[in-house]
This record gives structure tokens, sequence and C-alpha cells, in this order.
């Protein structure tokens, strides 16, 4: 039997509508990548050039010096290290918390869930505010340690109602009936059915925590005072905005001039080497990323 195919005819119309988006696309896209190649060409580039003006997409003058200058710096080693664990520990404590608390308000069995659902969208427009919550992490202990960074901010309502919607439509309320009847119940539930089907949601979950980890840096800068314990963000924060490159990367010796030009390809190195795990992620969830965001987006 032949299986005869139909193309659908396109019309001028939607050719010039398709035109126009691929236009505005490839403009969005140029102005997103211009400046992440302009920072990686001037990371390689002569300073003096740099601060000219004369460089573009193409580094010129080739220099290494300011990486050289960020990896043999321990600071920027402790703040990777740092960073490293806070956003892996506080990612599966978000994840985990989301996940257990999006599961019950997903069930349509039960009794609380709307009158649970209404108190936590209230805490997504009311707040303690900063001087509450620094005192609530001071007498709780928790003040100048890894754990004032990661408990308070252990679970966004808002995630967790992009996880709740996900269960909802794509979990069959059969399907729990049916592991029921074969004596399971809401823990084993969770862990044989709604986590193994929840990997699309689970990887927009990692990448969106994981990227607030890595980029946070105002709770450290308010919660821990001894720099052994800072984030890189915070070092970095440091080296851009309080221009203190000459006490975190310089040497006593040298010219007040050296100094400065080391410090400008010092910035550009630095952003270079703390957003590269980051970008790095998002290859890796991909594949699920669309498909849990447009699906656990529709909140209706």
């Amino acid at each position: 039997m032949e299986v005869v195919s139909h193309k659908i005819r396109e019309s001028n119309g939607d050719r010039i509508f398709l035109a126009i988006t691929y236009v505005l696309i490839g403009i969005l896209v140029l102005i997103v990548l211009y400046p992440l190649i302009y920072v990686v060409s001037a990371s390689f580039s002569d300073p003096k050039l740099v601060i000219a003006g004369k460089i573009g997409l193409i580094p010129s003058g080739f220099n290494v010096e300011a990486y050289r200058r960020v990896f043999t710096n321990t600071e920027i080693w402790i703040g990777y290290r740092n960073t490293l664990l806070y956003t892996t520990i506080g990612t599966l404590v978000n994840i985990s918390l989301t996940m257990m608390g999006a599961y019950p308000l997903s069930r349509r069995n039960f009794r609380w869930r709307r009158g649970l659902m209404i108190f936590f969208t209230i805490t997504m427009f009311f707040s303690s505010g900063m001087i509450p919550m620094y005192l609530l992490v001071k007498n709780l202990g928790l003040y100048n340690s890894m754990w004032a960074l990661i408990l308070p901010t252990a679970i966004s309502v808002y995630n967790m109602i992009v996880a709740r919607t996900f269960l909802e439509t794509n979990i069959d309320e059969q399907l729990y009936e049916s592991a029921y009847m074969d004596g399971s119940g809401n823990i084993r539930s969770f862990f044989s059915i709604v986590l193994p089907l929840s990997a699309p949601i689970i990887a927009v979950l990692v990448l969106f925590y994981a990227v607030y980890h890595w980029n946070s840096y105002f709770e450290a800068m308010i919660y821990l005072k001894e720099r052994s314990l800072y984030p890189l963000q915070l070092f970095l924060r440091e080296i851009l905005v309080m221009n203190q490159s000459d006490n975190v990367m310089m040497d006593s010796i040298e010219m007040d001039t050296s100094k400065f030009l080391v410090a400008e390809g010092v910035k550009y190195a630095v952003i270079i080497v703390s957003s590269g795990p980051i970008l790095m992620l998002y290859p890796f969830l991909q594949k699920y990323f669309v498909k849990g965001m447009m699906i656990g987006a529709l909140k209706g």
C-alpha cells in the first residue's frame, strides 16, 4: 500500500513571517553572543589594546598573563572550592524539598492541598525582610557557616508550583491507584513512580537552582565574615566592583601602571573562569529543558 504524503504549502504571508522571525532571532543571538565573545577576546588580549578599545572579536596582542595571575591566586581556588560545595549541596537540598513539597500538592485526594497552596503563595508576595532574616540566621547559630547560604533559600515556592503542575499533567492518578492496590504507600510511590518520571522537570530545577547558587554573593556578604568561607562570586565582586585587584592579585613591588594594566586583563579572565563551569552544565540538561519548562510552566 503506497502512502502518499502531502506537503503543506506555505503562503507568501507565512514565508514573510518566518523570514522576519529568523532575522529577529539572529539579531537577538548576536546581541547575546557579542559581549560573551568580546570578554573572551579581551581576556586573551594585550591590556593596553583593551584599554585603548582596539580589540574586537579576535584577540589582539595575545597575552595569557591575566590567566596566570588568576590560576596562581590561592583565594580564587578557595572561592572555587566553596562555590562548588555550596552549589552541589544547596541544589541537592533544593531539589529534595521542592519535589517532596510538590508531590502531595499534586495529589487530588490530599484534603489540605488548597489551603497549603494559599499559604505558600502568600509567602511569594510577603517576606520578613533582610534584618529579621539576619537576626533569625544569627539566633539559629547559622551565622558564618555554609548553612547560612543554603537553609534560608532551601525551597522556591515558584519552582515548587512549576514542579507540582508537571506532576499533575504527566502522572495519571490511575498509576497511583494501581500502585496502591499493589501495596505501595506514598513514600514508595514517590521514589518508585514520581522521581523516575520527573527527569525533565528535575533537570530544569537543577539548572535554576545551580545557577542561583553559583551566582549568589549577597547572602555571603551578609552572613559570612571569614574569607576562607567566601564563594567565588564574592572574590569576583571585590575585583570587578570594589576595584581591589591590587590587593587580591598584585605584588607590592610592581609599578602602579603595570598593576593597572594587569588588573584590566584579570577582570576579564576572572569572568571567564567563574562563568565556565555553569555554562558547561546546560548542554547536559538541554534535552530535558524544553519539555520540562513548557509542561511545568502551565500553572492553570
